[in-house]
């Protein structure tokens, strides 16, 4: 494997940054993770507009180089990928040992790849069943605290939450993500997924709260709104996703995946589920294949 670093394609174990780096010592950088189907990264214009728009809320606004485009297909070429996971790093760069950033950036660009199954309506999911999901006491950090929809690579938050899922795991009981709150309890998201449910023929997620405004949960919404049954977002306890009729979690890499149970309560897949599967899928062949 070839990796994109600074500019440069290295090989896999030739791929380092400095001890130095503001990413390796804060977590004070930026990423994406994006799927690419057929050679074409999916929703590339949005994922970049997020990397942005993180970016600028660290205050380091200039940092994404005008040739990130390029460098994500020279990485994909350079590994003769079509169909690959893809995720892109941006640091504040090598400084100081200070925690205050200076002013002037010279920022670390990495990309990584490597190979997942075909998309779309002829492709093979990534993941093998629906997921366990178990609720964590691990509180989503509030995004007055640390801004929601900065996806940067400060991910202790998260790392707490799967540590909980460890400690939770019996050889009967093996959770796939954990189930998030916000300080007043209401229901956010997973680790790294969003959540849906459906209840009487409405399909639900939770607003913009402390959760991170997924991609992938907008393009569901989007397909969804062009369908006959109602779609809803809003606030919700536990209680609604446990009862719920069916669910599913969403990621780039995922896409849409069916929730087995929560909490040990059987949820399962449903016709909506399947629905935006199949609708999303056709929107990955129609624009990437």
């Amino acid at each position: 494997m070839e990796y994109h670093v600074d500019g440069d394609l290295v090989a896999r174990e030739d791929a380092t940054v400095s001890v130095d780096d503001r990413g390796f010592r804060y977590g004070d950088a930026a990423f994406e993770t994006c799927r690419a189907y057929g050679g074409e990264v999916f929703a590339w214009d949005e994922h970049r507009d997020r990397l942005d728009a993180t970016c600028e809320t660290l205050g380091m606004a200039e940092a994404v180089p005008d040739d990130l485009t390029e460098r994500v297909d020279e990485t994909l070429a350079a590994n003769d990928l079509d169909d690959a996971y893809v995720r892109v790093s941006v640091t504040r760069g090598v400084q100081s040992g200070k925690l205050t950033p200076k002013p002037a950036t010279d920022p670390t660009v990495v990309v990584v790849v490597k190979p997942l199954p075909r998309g779309g309506l002829e492709g093979d999911r990534v993941w093998d069943d629906p997921a366990t999901v178990q609720t964590v006491t691990t509180r989503r950090v509030p995004s007055n605290a640390v801004p929601a929809d900065a996806k940067t690579h400060n991910y202790l938050n998260g790392i707490m939450a799967r540590l909980e899922l460890r400690r939770a795991a019996t050889e009967d009981h093996q959770p796939d993500e954990a189930l998030m709150r916000d300080q007043s309890g209401r229901v956010q998201e997973g680790t790294t997924s969003n959540l849906f449910f459906v209840r009487d023929g409405v399909l639900k997620t939770p607003e913009r709260g402390e959760l991170l405004p997924g991609i992938t949960r907008e393009h569901v919404l989007d397909i969804a709104r062009g369908e006959s049954f109602p779609v809803e977002t809003g606030e919700y306890d536990l209680d609604d996703v446990r009862e719920a009729d069916e669910a599913f979690l969403t990621n780039s890499t995922w896409e849409l995946r069916p929730i087995e149970s929560v909490d040990g309560i059987t949820i399962g897949t449903g016709p909506i589920t399947t629905l935006c599967q199949r609708l999303y899928d056709e929107r990955v062949d129609a624009r990437c294949y």
